[in-house]
């Protein structure tokens, strides 16, 4: 009997806190180092769902991959300012400490190839700022990433879907399509792939307090990991790197919180981090809160500290290292 493979989701969700950058390091008395909760569980039944390959799949890829489905796997969250609390996994399984990472795999993809693709979609604007000038933004910071030449992952865009007059708007998102069914509300979406890094636009407060309760008020981006899994639900790891193998990555924004291109909340720095974690990357870096103002820094300050801290456009030095140690011998890792 042929075996069927299942996809996991694991969310790997940024929630950015406002703050302002120190100016100058306070002394240790002064500062208190913000703590990890421990991990959550949050079990969800009946999550597994059939996904479909795009029409014009080789037919090789479709040999190889073979039938799909995906479930809901993990959320990674960090919270904002004002919060107690800095960072936290919720599992929507319980398979308690024996957690893999994840990772893409060369060839073990959708399209067949070792390059990574990905779509910005412009069915889900920001309430805030033109679409133009949102795409404009997410395409600078995938260009940032795409720049960093210590590896050549293939690192492309894929067009969007311009619809011709009469035509149907084709919907993208999965997990926007399959969160609907799981709160019985519309945000759109479909059961489709259509790149390995998938910027899915803007949704509203109750998608993310969904992933978790009153997740609207701290919670900025979200990335969403998919992972493939054998027909009993356990993680594939082909290559043997201790990594569950990854299918494809979305990402989503918070319309909530007021968007700018420029100023607090900056797409391009928060689609940025988004995009870190799209290519693999954890949070970096230990946060600490002022204990005199408030006011929360980092040690060392990066793209993928774990809460927003104003502007950055740039990848900086530790960032550049994580994507390094990922990407360096791609695609013959």
């Amino acid at each position: 009997m042929k075996k069927t493979k299942l996809i996991m989701l694991a969310a790997s969700l940024s929630i950015f806190a406002s703050c302002e950058k120190e100016i100058e390091t306070p002394g240790i008395a002064e500062v208190q180092k913000l703590e990890t909760p421990a991990m959550e569980f949050r079990p969800l039944e009946n999550n597994s769902f059939n996904i479909k390959l795009p029409d014009n799949t080789d037919s090789k890829v479709k040999s190889k991959i073979g039938d799909y489905n995906i479930s809901l796997f993990s959320a990674e969250y960090i919270t904002a300012n004002g919060s107690e609390e800095l960072g936290t996994t919720i599992f929507f399984t319980n398979r308690g400490n024996k957690m893999l990472s994840s990772d893409f795999v060369p060839g073990l993809a959708y399209d067949g190839t070792s390059d990574i693709s990905y779509y910005i979609d412009k069915n889900r604007p920001s309430n805030d700022i033109d679409v133009k000038v949102s795409t404009a933004a997410i395409g600078r910071a995938m260009d940032s990433w795409r720049n960093v030449n210590c590896s050549d992952i293939g690192l492309y865009e894929i067009p969007y879907d311009e619809v011709e007059e009469g035509e149907e708007l084709q919907e993208y998102g999965v997990f926007a399509y399959f969160y609907g069914i799981f709160s019985g509300n519309d945000f759109g979406g479909a059961p489709l792939y259509i790149a390995d890094v998938y910027h899915g636009g803007w949704l509203g407060a109750e998608f993310f307090d969904y992933l978790t309760e009153r997740g609207s008020e701290f919670i900025l981006g979200v990335t969403l990991t998919y992972t493939f899994t054998d027909e009993d639900g356990n993680l594939v790891d082909t290559d043997n790197n201790g990594k569950a193998d990854v299918a494809f990555r979305e990402i989503y924004y918070n319309d909530t919180f007021t968007w700018n291109d420029g100023r607090t909340y900056d797409i391009e720095t928060i689609a940025l981090h988004e995009a870190g974690h799209g290519l693999s990357q954890a949070h970096f870096g230990e946060a600490f809160r002022t204990n005199a103002n408030g006011k929360i820094h980092f040690s060392p300050r990066a793209v993928m500290n774990a809460t927003y801290s104003g502007i950055q456009t740039a990848v900086e030095k530790t960032d550049e290292a994580g994507h390094c140690a990922n990407w360096a011998e791609w695609p013959n890792k």
